[in-house]
């Protein structure tokens, strides 16, 4: 099993859980064929063992590739909804956990995260978000604006 101990060695990783997600095919592929080359010709391994082995590893790259495409599209669905926030008026806990608040300018993606950008230079992740307030519900029909706007009523709120 050298080849296995070689495998393992290789990324200076710190547990068997990192070092099993960083395998690819190709190493199993390798650990198999070693495993055969160097079995006893008088007692060979269960073949029906090999295909199970092949198919937990079919099984758990599709779970990995499932998960990503899950990623993507958990980031895709909050991008849609950040960027129907634009013109509103939020307020949350910023990354460093303070408190801000402000209209939505703009919506970046950062990494994993998807941020609102406000006019007052902030930035919100979306999942930080603790209230929405449409500035249009403060308008009046006339033009004119209503008594309270949106930073009264978060005020209000605290």
């Amino acid at each position: 099993m050298n080849s296995v101990a070689s495998l393992d060695s290789g990324g200076g990783h710190t547990g068997p859980v990192n070092q099993f997600s960083e395998m690819k095919t190709e190493d199993f592929v390798k650990i198999i064929f070693t495993e055969l080359t160097n079995q006893d010709p008088f007692e060979p391994n269960d073949s029906s063992a090999l295909l199970e082995q092949l198919n937990s590893i079919r099984s758990i790259e599709s779970d990995v590739a499932l998960t990503d495409q899950l990623k993507s599209l958990v980031t895709e669905n909050q991008l849609a909804s950040a960027s129907n926030m634009i013109g509103k008026y939020v307020d949350g806990m910023n990354e460093d956990n303070d408190k801000v608040s402000g209209y939505v300018v703009s919506v970046s993606r950062q990494g994993d995260s998807v941020m609102l950008e406000l006019d007052n230079g902030w930035t919100l992740p979306i999942d930080r978000v603790e209230s929405i307030v449409d500035p249009a519900m403060f308008a009046d029909p006339n033009g004119s604006s209503s008594q309270e706007s949106p930073e009264e009523v978060s005020r209000d709120r605290m």
